[in-house]
């Protein structure tokens, strides 16, 4: 499984790759886990990467051209592999995370998070790039760095030999649906 998220603040993952059972799954090669600053991608600079929403309102809003320039720029180096990446939104607008979700995105072999900040992405990011949105509950955090940790944690302990025991993940709580 290759994780890749997309942030304007990469550096809060070297901690959350050098730890615990993600540590251990990078090392037995069960996962590849990167980031890609959405910054480089930014015009002029500065690198700016928020603007005014568009018809106004309050707050600032992702610009949509660095996230597009992003994800097509990782997409043309993985030119040529088959299987499809979802492109996942982390925001409080998406369909909730559950052991479920993290069951189906366990099945790929590779998950672009895009980490929201500001007030959210320009709409056009949701329209035209993203593939799904997540949300990790009914409340608001700063930006999609920490739903996207914990996207990552609850997939690779899934993952087939990412865990200790092979069977561990079948006595989690949530294993049976609770």
């Amino acid at each position: 499984m290759k994780f890749l998220v997309l942030t304007i603040f990469p550096e809060m993952f070297a901690p959350f790759w050098n730890h615990s059972i993600i540590r251990k799954a990078i090392e037995k090669e069960k996962i590849v886990a990167s980031t890609l600053n959405i910054r480089d991608f930014a015009e002029g600079k500065h690198q700016v990467t928020d603007d005014r929403p568009y018809g106004g309102g309050s707050g600032m809003v992702m610009k949509p051209e660095p996230l597009f320039f992003a994800v097509e720029a990782v997409l043309g180096m993985e030119a040529g592999d088959a299987a499809p990446c979802p492109i996942i939104l982390l925001t409080p607008q998406g369909r909730p995370f559950t052991q479920q979700v993290a069951r189906d995105l366990s099945r790929h072999e590779r998950l672009a998070l895009v980490c929201g900040r500001y007030e959210g992405v320009d709409e056009r990011v949701r329209r035209h790039l993203v593939t799904d949105e997540i949300s990790i509950g009914d409340y608001v955090l700063s930006g999609g760095e920490l739903a996207a940790m914990v996207i990552v944690d609850a997939v690779t302990r899934l993952l087939p030999n990412a865990l200790g025991d092979p069977g561990a993940t079948l006595h989690d709580s949530h294993a049976g649906n609770l």
